[in-house]
């Protein structure tokens, strides 16, 4: 069973990894980098602590450490146990394999690109009123284009993308239950 998984991830991998063209090499490398997204992130810390005021402490605060779990959980605990390569590492997949931009380090299973993403936009839609319809659907769709690219890199396959996903989906959800739960219990957090 576990093998016909792993061969299924490969397949996947191959048939998203190969539709390649220059101009989306470079989408794909711009949206995965890093520190292209630190001023929306900037934008976001900027408006929460305009917009919520004293309540936007304990959501920066929340979303931290709900990142922060799924990145450790991802990198410090899941990669080094699973020590699962990258399809880039993968000799059986080196002469099939289009590797646009470097590989990263050697394991990649879970992905913490998806497992950071997804925790903060899985977080904000949990949290933020059905007014914010929009910007919801902005952080979802960031966190899935993020997420594609680390495949179209050829850096992650699917199932660790998606696993990174499903891992950062739940911190964010237990770090929102948090949210709930300290806002009822500090009303300091909610004047």
């Amino acid at each position: 069973m576990l093998e016909t998984l792993e061969q299924l991830d490969k397949e996947a991998f191959l048939y998203l990894n190969n539709m390649h063209s220059p101009f989306w090499d470079a989408v794909m490398i711009f949206v995965s980098e890093k520190l292209v997204w630190i001023p929306f992130y900037l934008g976001l810390i900027g408006y929460l602590i305009w917009r919520y005021k004293r309540v936007s402490i304990l959501m920066l605060l929340l979303v931290i450490v709900a990142i922060g779990l799924s990145d450790f959980i991802a990198s410090g605990l899941m990669k080094p146990y699973f020590m699962r390569l990258r399809p880039c590492h993968d000799p059986s997949l080196s002469e099939f394999i289009n590797i646009v931009s470097g590989c990263g380090g050697r394991f990649g299973f879970i992905s913490s690109h998806a497992a950071n993403t997804f925790a903060l936009a899985v977080f904000f839609n949990l949290i933020l009123s059905d007014r914010y319809f929009i910007f919801k659907v902005i952080l979802v769709c960031w966190a899935v284009v993020v997420t594609y690219s680390r495949v179209y890199l050829g850096v992650h396959f699917p199932g660790d993308v998606l696993l990174g996903a499903l891992l950062g989906s739940f911190m964010a959800y237990l770090c929102s239950l948090a949210f709930t739960i300290l806002l009822k219990k500090y009303p300091y957090f909610s004047r």
